[in-house]
């Protein structure tokens, strides 16, 4: 059974003592706590120290405030490798080198003992207990900080100017006001919230008897305030892995240029970026293993199998990399891939749920080639299939969980070089008539945007709209020519797909609620009185529908509907999906 070393201890016990020797190793993440969170640990601190506003009402031998665990082992160099924990230890650092800083030029007694006991936490003390101002109690070797430098300078120093930009800047200046002004609203009784947050405090320092100790503790723990995300346990995994091998180096290299790839591409709502590149790897994975459970493990219960075997494949991160270029080539429009393979990625991006990213990802791990791109042909039959599949399939059963039954089985059949055919999963073609015919294709329901995309590129004249255009939903025949005429004779109309088109926000904008006789010149683009000139839209069939046309009636919007229906039920047949 592994050893711990436990003891819980106050802020002034654990940094003054002479074994404290902490280091933020290179595989750790950049310092990343901004203003709310430094807020809410001053306000937690100062309520805690001077209950209902009054410094009488605080208990000193028995008060405590605990602010979390420091999971640390002591490397060979004998320093306490920070584990977990060290968003933490360098806040409040920054925030004792504030009141360091504040206390120099103070005479009381008061004031004097309290500034050397800060002293004595940042930085070590010789033999009869001074402290030594060019040795710190931390030191921060993070491959990806570039500011790291910045956070010593400034536990040296205590200064900084108006051109530093860094968090830890912006955090010491934070504190440094925070100061300012409890000085001015307490100067009575000053100097007793550095004693309090000294002395009553608490951290619990875990000290772990090697790195994989340690590492398995931080696989649990959460930092105040930043969730540790997936990767950055799967990051120290592999720092591991390579320093072993003797490539630590490298590998700082390689993570730090995936990092920024991940940063680039990936909005993830939780988590890291990087935490979904390693969720569509792990779909690639999963499918390699057989494994057709719709119950989905979560990313980390997924890698830490087997004391996290995967990440200690040599060709892991190789793939990782590979997977990233790939998605970057695909955000950016790279020119390798064809123009009809741009268009059927661009309407995928406009998919009702994100399930095909997973399926494109298992798709080019199994069949890229060795320039890092797949066959033109094949990749573009089968981005057809799987978006005939997935956007049919919302209408039948929508939400991405439901997906996942005939979604998975196909991923292994990728994996096995079979085809992809979705076989038991085929449509009913006049069901699915029935119902888009019926279905209420309402703004907010994503499947609107999706068809609409689709349909915007089954004329092969639309030009590849760049990923970044923000593009809404335009009403053809404006609402409000319905709420002041009545015209239309069923008001449903309104809300049809054929009275839908993907149009550019500002485009959209400006057409806003007018006349289609009088959008027909937002749509070609035209010359303000200024002589400035407005472009048109790029969607080419508003484009052609305002050459062809002089009225949009309810008439049109019917018959389109009808187009766009009896359109995908072509695609469906085409892409071999009906029963």
């Amino acid at each position: 059974m592994s050893k711990l070393n436990i003891d819980q201890q106050t802020i002034k016990e654990l940094f003054s003592n002479k074994r404290s020797d902490f280091l933020i190793p290179d595989y750790q993440r950049p310092y990343a706590w901004e203003e709310t969170e430094c807020q809410t640990l001053w306000d937690d601190i100062f309520m805690f120290a001077f209950p209902e506003n009054d410094y009488t009402k605080f208990d000193s031998d028995n008060d405590e405030y605990f602010l979390g665990p420091i999971v640390t082992f002591k490397n060979d160099a004998g320093k306490l490798e920070i584990i977990d924990g060290q968003q933490r230890l360098t806040t409040l650092m920054l925030l004792l080198r504030a009141f360091y800083s504040k206390f120099g030029n103070m005479k009381d007694s008061y004031a004097i003992k309290t500034s050397e006991d800060i002293s004595t936490c940042i930085w070590k003390t010789n033999e009869f207990g001074q402290p030594d101002k060019n040795k710190l109690k931390i030191d921060s070797e993070v491959s990806t900080d570039d500011d790291k430098e910045e956070f010593l300078t400034i536990l040296k120093t205590g200064l900084i100017d108006v051109t530093q930009k860094s968090r830890y800047a912006r955090t010491y200046r934070f504190f440094q006001d925070k100061i300012n002004e409890f000085l001015q609203e307490y100067p009575a009784y000053f100097a007793y919230l550095p004693t309090r947050i000294l002395n009553n405090c608490i951290l619990l320092p875990i000290e772990a008897e090697s790195q994989d100790t340690a590492l398995r503790i931080f696989s649990t723990l959460n930092d105040r305030g930043k969730p540790l995300s997936d990767t950055d346990i799967f990051k120290a995994q592999f720092y591991k892995h390579y320093s072993s091998l003797g490539e630590k180096n490298q590998f700082i290299r390689r993570w730090k240029d995936l990092e920024a790839v991940c940063d680039e591409i990936f909005a993830a709502p939780s988590g890291s970026p990087m935490d979904e590149l390693f969720t569509r790897y792990m779909y690639y994975e999963r499918a390699k293993q057989g494994i057709k459970n719709t119950t989905t493990e979560a990313l980390r219960k997924f890698y830490e199998k087997d004391s996290y075997a995967l990440l200690k494949k040599n060709d892991t991160l190789d793939n990782l990399e590979f997977l990233a270029e790939f998605w970057r080539k695909v955000s950016v429009q790279d020119e390798g891939f064809s123009d009809r393979v741009l268009k059927a990625l661009f309407v995928l991006n406009y998919a009702p749920n994100g399930m095909w990213t997973y399926l494109v990802s298992v798709y080019f791990m199994q069949n890229k080639e060795a320039d890092g791109f797949l066959n033109e042909e094949k990749f573009y039959a089968f981005l057809n299939k799987i978006t005939a599949f997935i956007f049919g399939y919302a209408f039948i059963r929508p939400g991405v969980n439901a997906l996942r039954s005939p979604v998975y089985p196909e991923m292994i059949n990728i994996v096995s070089d079979l085809p992809v055919t979705f076989a038991g999963y085929e449509f009913d073609i006049d069901n699915v008539r029935n119902i888009m015919s019926s279905y209420v294709f309402t703004n907010g329901r994503p499947i609107t945007k999706s068809i609409l995309a689709w349909w915007a590129y089954t004329d092969a004249s639309q030009e590849l709209i760049s990923l970044d255009t923000n593009l809404e939903i335009e009403h053809i025949y404006p609402k409000k020519r319905q709420e002041n005429e009545k015209s239309l004779s069923d008001k449903s109309s309104l809300e049809s797909l054929g009275n839908k088109a993907l149009l550019e926000k500002n485009i959209n904008i400006r057409a806003s609620d007018y006349r289609f006789t009088d959008k027909i010149k937002y749509y070609q683009g035209y010359t303000t009185s200024s002589g400035k000139q407005k472009t048109g839209t790029k969607v080419y069939e508003l484009q052609k529908l305002s050459t062809l046309v002089s009225d949009y009636t309810e008439k049109d919007i019917v018959d389109r509907k009808n187009r766009i229906i009896e359109g995908f039920m072509q695609y469906l047949k085409d892409n071999g999906l009906v029963n």
